[in-house]
């Protein structure tokens, strides 16, 4: 770029957005940092990927990254050993593709955007966003809500179908609570708190499956009238507070309206994928948690430590 036309690009940087800024900002530092230097500062292995002590020392380098010996089991290991992204290519292009998942982009633009193949930039989703889905809450207490949401059954990517294939998601059969919806309990508490729980069916033995180690015995349950929340507080003995779908939709500080809140933004973020594959629906609920979890703080390092496992706590509300 000559300097009449690198004039010109910093003239119009007041006019950007907060949100443009951002974006801006991560794609810069992207080009700054490699996944080399992260792993190697901050994803530190906490125990032996094969015996799990903490009795290691470091054991020089490979391919641009530290190995660790264990003095336990002698066996040699470095930051990936064990996770999702072991033996995975190319990772001079890692940190720049994250920055495609922080902003949601399609697999097409995300493989563009990388300078990656479209089939690359699939397989990476979903080795990227494998620990990224396990990362949820685990307590719950105070004011918990929980609602259920429903995705279409789909089988996207599979050659052989029973049915007729749908185009870009299209519609099923039924609609609600039909045989081809894929239930999802969400739960939510007022300190953001979130966990979601792809469901079998909806029943008293699945909530109670779902919620009992997740929410605090102490707490106050927010729900709708279905009778399987009811029976769940009956059996555990957690308060309960029901909001009829008619009627106010508030008594004072109980409500639904968070989880409802929530439940509507992943359906809106979800419409850009045009339907996902059941198989990997939690995978996307998770990629939204992480969306939800870190806001306007997210970085591509942040993606990178969680999809290894090394969740920093200090940001973390789980």
């Amino acid at each position: 770029m000559n300097e009449h036309d690198f004039s010109g690009l910093l003239q119009q940087l007041p006019e950007l957005s907060p949100s443009q800024h951002q974006r801006l900002h991560r794609y810069l530092k992207a080009h700054d940092i490699t996944a080399f230097d992260l792993l190697a500062t901050q994803a530190a292995p906490e125990h032996c990927p094969y015996c799990y002590t903490d009795h290691f020392n470091p054991w020089g380098s490979s391919h641009g990254l530290p190995r660790y010996r264990c003095t336990d089991c002698s066996r040699t290991f470095n930051a990936l050993t064990g996770t999702p992204l072991a033996k995975l290519h190319k990772r001079e292009h890692w940190v720049a593709y994250l920055n495609t998942l922080i902003e949601g982009l399609s697999l097409r633009a995300a493989a563009q955007q990388c300078g990656i193949n479209k089939d690359t930039a699939l397989l990476w989703r979903h080795r990227f966003l494998h620990m990224i889905s396990q990362h949820q809450a685990t307590h719950e207490h105070g004011i918990v809500e929980a609602d259920e949401t429903f995705f279409l059954e789909s089988f996207k990517g599979q050659r052989q179908l029973d049915r007729p294939s749908r185009k870009r998601g299209g519609v099923g059969k039924t609609r609600g609570t039909g045989a081809d919806q894929v239930p999802v309990l969400i739960v939510r508490d007022r300190h953001k708190a979130t966990a979601n729980f792809i469901l079998t069916r909806v029943d008293a033995v699945t909530i109670r499956q779902a919620l009992q180690p997740l929410i605090d015995k102490e707490a106050m349950l927010c729900t709708d009238g279905a009778a399987v929340y009811s029976a769940f507080a009956k059996n555990t003995g957690i308060a309960h507070e029901v909001i009829h779908t008619k009627g106010p939709r508030a008594r004072g500080v109980f409500h639904v309206q968070n989880v409802n809140a929530y439940g509507s933004r992943l359906k809106t973020w979800m419409r850009r994928f045009h339907g996902v594959a059941t198989k990997y629906l939690g995978h996307y609920l998770g990629w939204r948690l992480l969306l939800e979890r870190y806001q306007s703080v997210i970085t591509p390092e942040l993606c990178l430590l969680e999809a290894v496992g090394r969740v920093p706590q200090q940001l973390s509300w789980t």
